[in-house]
């Protein structure tokens, strides 16, 4: 038990009561997210806010005092972003979980940061409306963490990332001011966007108490199809091939590694000799259609294995394989999970460099990710018991994001810069731009409390 009778700890105890942690053990929970290369600090407290009106006293506290604050939503990001630095605070916003209303004529729900994505999903759901975003971590991952990583996920390529459906949001300044950006209508062209600067900014700039987020009518139909290649080259072909003759909602790619994790833990009876398998979704009135297009394609491009169903329970549980990928994966060992993004065409040239990359440091590495988008996330997985496994694999995933630059590519598709990628920023940016981008965050955070030292 700590107890604090002086400072900004003690003033935010008197303000905030038992929304404000001081115990190191319940702290250690709230210094981490799951980036396993990104360094972690020991906060002074851990502030787990219930309104708004608490995250503005925090940053009130923190801006008077100069204390670092580090926003964080449920600890699933994977760049080290929320990470606590040495004596910060942690604004925990987990806490701030209330779906505000869901408007059925305007299709748009208004919600506070903690609320998950999966649960915004099935209420929209029960409206007869989709919420579309759907990364990975759609079970776990909050509003408010999607927006600060501009989050993607699979049907990224037909309907965009998290920033392509919010309308508004609330967020509170470094120094406790409240602002409001974008607007209710579909059609805004008033002043600069504020909204998109916010969206991605990884908590740097201000803290998101509030969004309004579009919602849709969701497809009529869906159907699916599995091909299976021997070589990843061919399932690439079969991917621009498909891009020509349909619109599908998804793309996913396996790797042979991935595969074979995948048919170890599920026994979903996958064939483990193809060198690549993709899983396509098409949706909407004509996705059979679609669908049916998607397999010619694949069946043109040297498929030696197809699947179609129009059924939509079969299409869930034919896609729960490329679902459980990454925990397949983490079966094998400890996993460093990269989020690259390449130009379609070049997949192939990084999906050779990543295979090359593997050989040559000894390391197991399984591939899957966003084909339609070119996103790809190359799993290394190590014994982290091991420190020459350890430096191998650290030595490994900087090769691989040199050359994803090289390939004219980005360092990070949706995961975030964080802390992990921060060094690899200004080699693709340039330094005029990532200094115009420490101006903007001075602009909305002048002494650079938030979240210093991450994403810019």
């Amino acid at each position: 038990m700590t107890v604090v009778t002086t400072g900004p700890v003690a003033g935010l105890l008197a303000a905030l009561g038992d929304a404000v942690v001081t115990d190191s053990d319940t702290m250690i929970a709230y210094t981490r997210d799951q980036s396993m290369l990104s360094p972690s600090g020991h906060p002074i407290a851990v502030v787990r806010a219930r309104t708004t009106d608490h995250v503005v006293t925090t940053l009130k506290t923190a801006h008077r005092y100069g204390i670092p604050v580090v926003t964080r939503g449920a600890g699933t990001g994977l760049a080290g972003g929320a990470n606590a630095i040495d004596g910060c605070i942690v604004l925990s916003t987990e806490k701030l979980d209330r779906i505000l209303t869901i408007d059925e004529q305007s299709r748009t729900a208004t919600v506070e940061p903690g609320v998950i994505n999966g649960v915004l999903a099935a209420a929209a759901a029960e409206r007869g409306l989709w919420y579309v975003p759907d990364p990975g971590s759609r079970a776990v991952s909050t509003i408010g963490g999607n927006l600060a990583t501009n989050a993607g996920g699979a049907c990224c390529a037909k309907y965009g990332v998290t920033g392509d459906h919010v309308a508004r949001i609330k967020a509170v300044l470094a120094d406790g001011r409240i602002i409001h950006t974008g607007a209710a209508t579909r059609k805004n062209v008033a002043g600069l966007n504020l909204t998109q600067l916010l969206v991605g900014s990884e908590g740097t700039l201000a803290v998101i108490v509030e969004a309004t987020m579009r919602l849709r009518r969701p497809p009529a139909r869906t159907a699916t199809v599995v091909a299976a290649f021997a070589e990843p080259v061919q399932a690439v072909d079969a991917v621009m091939a498909i891009q020509a003759v349909a619109d599908p909602s998804l793309v996913e790619l396996m790797d042979r590694t991935t595969i074979s994790a995948v048919n170890d833990m599920t026994r979903m009876g996958l064939d483990q000799t193809a060198g690549a398998l993709l899983l396509i979704q098409c949706d909407g009135d004509a996705a059979p259609a679609e669908a049916q297009r998607s397999a010619d394609a694949c069946r043109a491009a040297a498929a030696t294995e197809l699947y179609m169903s129009t059924d939509p329970a079969e299409g869930d549980a034919l896609m729960q394989a490329r679902s459980v990928a990454l925990t397949a994966l983490e079966h094998r060992g400890s996993t460093l999970l990269d989020d690259l993004a390449v130009p379609v065409p070049r997949l192939p040239h990084m999906l050779d460099a990543i295979t090359r990359i593997a050989d040559h440091y000894r390391l197991l590495i399984g591939t899957f990710g966003h084909a339609a988008d070119g996103n790809l996330h190359p799993t290394i997985v190590f014994d982290a018991a091991d420190p020459d496994a350890t430096e191998r694999a650290h030595q490994a995933f900087d090769e691989m994001v040199a050359r994803c630059l090289a390939l004219g590519g980005s360092i990070t598709g949706e995961h975030g810069v964080g802390d992990l990628k921060r060094r690899y920023l200004e080699p693709m940016i340039g330094s005029v731009e990532r200094s115009l981008m420490a101006e903007v965050k001075a602009a909305f955070d002048p002494t650079g409390i938030l979240n210093p030292g991450r994403a810019i």
